[in-house]
């Protein structure tokens, strides 16, 4: 018999195989999805997730550390006439990976509390406590420029919405010696070589920082996922206060502090 108007008929042989050839395919593809349905979870997961239960962990880290040093605090000196305790104590440069303060930014959250650690080290101390300290820069408080740095992104983020921060957004910085306060000032970007940002007066190498230059510094990666450039929010100085005088208002209405 001869078909007209088409191929020639398939042998049974030839159906097997195509038929054979497009479960490969379709099993393939099943595959293929699945797995890529498994990373898009697990980087939900190292993203969201995770992040959440390191800064959890991070709050943990930062209550303890706060209670020793409340315990460990002294009585109180009585404050001057317009409410100021007078010149801040200068701490002692912390060892690398040493935790020696508690961070805390109501606009990253009423319950956010990040402890700080000595040097920047991404696998000591970034990427284990939270915040780290740049080794050549000022302690809380000190005339120059108190300089931090933490992820923006994995790891808990503690720095995650530094992006969002405002005009006059207090920040706080709690150790052994007290609760010193900060303003947000502004934000800056710059290409991840600009250390210049951590000189004692940002970018003037040639101007050394007098008795109203109390800054504080926060960098992270720009933009989020990427170590192309730097985001950096400058904060200054507002106030000290000892621990025994009890937390800074707002954080005491948040029941922080004590």
């Amino acid at each position: 018999m001869t078909v007209h108007g088409g191929e020639a008929p398939l042998s049974p042989r030839t159906t097997r195989r195509r038929r054979s050839r497009a479960s490969f395919i379709s099993v393939l593809g099943e595959l293929l999805i699945t797995a890529g349905v498994l990373v898009l979870l697990f980087i939900g997961w190292q993203q969201w997730f995770n992040d959440l239960v390191v800064a959890d962990a991070y709050k943990g880290d930062a209550a303890r550390l706060s209670e020793r040093f409340e315990q460990a605090a002294t009585p109180a000196p009585e404050p001057s006439a317009d409410g100021s305790y007078g010149e801040p104590p200068a701490g002692a440069t912390p060892a690398e990976a040493e935790t020696f303060a508690n961070f805390y930014v109501p606009r990253f959250g009423a319950d956010y509390a990040v402890p700080i650690a000595g040097g920047t080290s991404t696998v000591r101390t970034l990427n284990k406590i939270g915040i780290g300290h740049y080794d050549e820069t000022q302690m809380p408080g000190q005339v120059g420029n108190f300089g931090i740095a933490a992820h923006r992104t994995t790891y808990g983020a503690p720095f995650n919405k530094i992006a969002d921060l405002q005009e006059g957004d207090k920040m706080y910085v709690q150790t052994q010696d007290g609760w010193f306060t900060y303003s947000f000032r502004n934000l800056q970007y710059v290409q991840a070589t600009q250390v210049s940002v951590l000189q004692q007066v940002p970018d003037a190498p040639d101007v050394s920082a007098t008795s109203g230059d109390r800054l504080i510094t926060l960098t992270s990666c720009n933009p989020m996922f990427t170590a192309q450039e730097r985001i950096v929010a400058y904060g200054v100085y507002d106030s000290w206060q000892p621990l025994s005088a009890g937390a800074p208002a707002e954080l005491a209405a948040a029941g922080i502090g004590g």
